[in-house]
């Protein structure tokens, strides 16, 4: 509530995990937007943080504080919404520093009573290669998603729902235990039902931390197919489609593990070696379009996306392999268990 016992419209929410160094900036650019302070609230939920990450929360006064023990983002954004006093709530991460016109752009959307979810983007400020070919990947995603009136893909670095429809929904799936596809996963799961969702290219935040290496970005590629997999349980029709993954990436995904197929084949049989090769080639003509593009943007990043586009795939494709080699024996331990107690 605000001095005159008003609730604010608008509900921020953010998890934090051993934040220490970044929520600081984060909290003070919310705390500067364009739309008056009264209007919103901000809501930390700290994850089961073992470093100064609440320290830091409670430099800034008015800012709602919650603790929980350490059960991930889903489980920390749903304390947040059972908490918000908004009818709109906004999400963010504790790594992005929110432009200042963020809150606005973010619920205007909202004007139209059919609009129940908002996506916003992301910019950076990190000059290393690897980050900025990362920022033309992302700007590549969301010139294809600019051309759906309509979307199904909304992450919450910078996104907004209507309170309503995340309470009936249940808000995020509590069994994703890290920060991974939960929100693609609930998106997914509006989208449907007929919930229309639409993407806010102006709602932007600076994101602190895109991976800055070829580790990092390793990792954070197999981390999302490894996920990708619980999310496709479930929504397996988004596997052909969805408004934000670029059909040639999953062609790119298929290319590579035809040519490791056909390039241990070839040991048996020298000739596929040859359709190893050309799976290969083939693969290279593919990042081409995305190289063209990123050239009028960043020349040297553009130099090296054919490597990074390489890594992605392989990235993707080998996450989402042990995804599946994990459910499929998680399932195979669950069913002697079933057979065992009965």
């Amino acid at each position: 509530m605000d001095d005159k016992g008003q609730k604010p419209r608008v509900s921020v929410i953010i998890p934090a995990y051993n934040a220490q160094d970044t929520i600081g900036t984060c909290l003070a650019a919310l705390e500067h937007q364009t739309v008056s302070r009264p209007s919103y609230e901000i809501i930390v939920v700290d994850d089961g943080s073992r470093d100064h990450t609440c320290d830091q929360v409670e430099k800034f006064q008015g800012v709602r504080l919650f603790r929980q023990e350490n059960a991930g983002p889903s489980v920390a954004r749903n304390l947040g919404i059972a908490q918000a006093l908004g009818e709109i709530l906004l999400f963010t991460d504790d790594d992005c520093e929110p432009t200042g016109d963020w809150i606005e752009r973010m619920q205007a959307p909202f004007q139209d009573i059919e609009i129940v979810g908002v996506k916003g983007t992301y910019l950076t400020r990190q000059p290393g290669l690897v980050p900025r070919f990362v920022q033309l990947e992302f700007e590549d995603k969301y010139d294809r998603m600019a051309m759906d009136k309509y979307i199904d893909f909304v992450d919450t670095y910078s996104a907004g729902y209507c309170r309503s429809v995340l309470v009936a929904n249940n808000g995020f799936d509590p069994t994703f235990p890290v920060a991974s596809t939960e929100d693609q996963e609930l998106s997914f799961r509006l989208a449907r039902q007929g919930c229309k969702m639409v993407f806010a290219p102006q709602a932007k935040v600076y994101h602190l931390h895109h991976p800055r290496n070829i580790g990092e970005y390793w990792r954070k590629k197999f981390n999302i197919g490894y996920w990708k997999v619980v999310v496709h349980r479930t929504h397996p029709d988004k596997l052909v489609r969805d408004s934000h993954t670029p059909q040639i990436l999953k062609l790119q995904i298929l290319l590579l593990a035809a040519a490791g197929l056909f390039a241990i084949a070839g040991f048996f049989w020298l000739p596929l070696w040859w359709i190893s090769g050309l799976m290969g080639f083939t693969f290279l003509l593919s990042t081409l379009p995305f190289t063209l593009k990123a050239w009028s943007k960043d020349p040297r990043a553009a130099l090296i996306s054919p490597a990074l586009l390489f890594i992605r795939a392989l990235a993707l494709g080998t996450g989402f392999a042990s995804g599946l080699f994990f459910n499929l024996r998680t399932g195979e331990e669950l069913e002697k268990k079933e057979k065992l107690s009965g």
